[in-house]
Parts: C-alpha cells; sequence; structure tokens
C-alpha cells in the first residue's frame, strides 16, 4: 500500500495547444487596516511638503518610491519596503526637517510587519 501526500495545486494537462498557465481565484485580498491606510496617508502628506525643502536630486529619488509607497495588500511587499527604506535614507541625511518622515516611514514599517 502506498501513501501520497499532496500539498498545494495540482495541474494535469492531457494534449491541447495555448496552455498557458492556470487561473486563480482564490478570492478578493484582504483589505489594509485604517491604522495602516492612516499611516501612509500621512507620509504621503509629508512628503509632499519635504520634497520643496530637498535637493532636486533627492527629489527625483523621492519620486521613483511614490508609486510603492501604498496600503494596498496586493503591492509586492519587497518594493514596498525598498521604497520605505529609500525615503528613510533620504529623510535621515536631512537632519531635523526629515524627522517627521522618519517617523512616519517607522509607522507604516511597523504596521506592515517584517
Amino acid at each position: 500500500m502506498s501513501t501520497h501526500h499532496h500539498y498545494g495545486d495540482n495541474v494535469n494537462m492531457y494534449g491541447g495547444t495555448g496552455n498557458t498557465g492556470m487561473i486563480k481565484n482564490q478570492g478578493a485580498a484582504t483589505p489594509a487596516s485604517p491604522e495602516l491606510e492612516a499611516a501612509v496617508r500621512e507620509l504621503l502628506a509629508l512628503l509632499g511638503e519635504l520634497r520643496a525643502r530637498i535637493p532636486a536630486a533627492s527629489a527625483r529619488a523621492l519620486d521613483e518610491s511614490l508609486p510603492a509607497l501604498t496600503a494596498d495588500a496586493a503591492a509586492p511587499a519587497q518594493e514596498r519596503h525598498r521604497a520605505l527604506l529609500a525615503v528613510a535614507g533620504i529623510a535621515a541625511t536631512i537632519g531635523a526637517v526629515g524627522q517627521p518622515v522618519l517617523e512616519a516611514v517607522n509607522r507604516v514599517l511597523a504596521l506592515i510587519g517584517p
């Protein structure tokens, strides 16, 4: 007697053409918590204020990070984390002016977890 244990997806394809993959209908993504949404809104507002006070090169780097700064649960976690660290780095290099942004980044990081 043999025992088989299977975990995860199982796909069997017999012939055919144009097979392109699986469609996984696993339901809608879990919405972000109201706390995370508020923290991201606050961070974005602070970044809007900060942008006018930093050098052009730093402002461009900030602009490149903005699309990933979202509370959307479907956002790629690694991309969002990288963007938060980039923003924190910019805020840290400009001293006291960047402190509120640095604190806001830390709040968002705490809410999204590791």
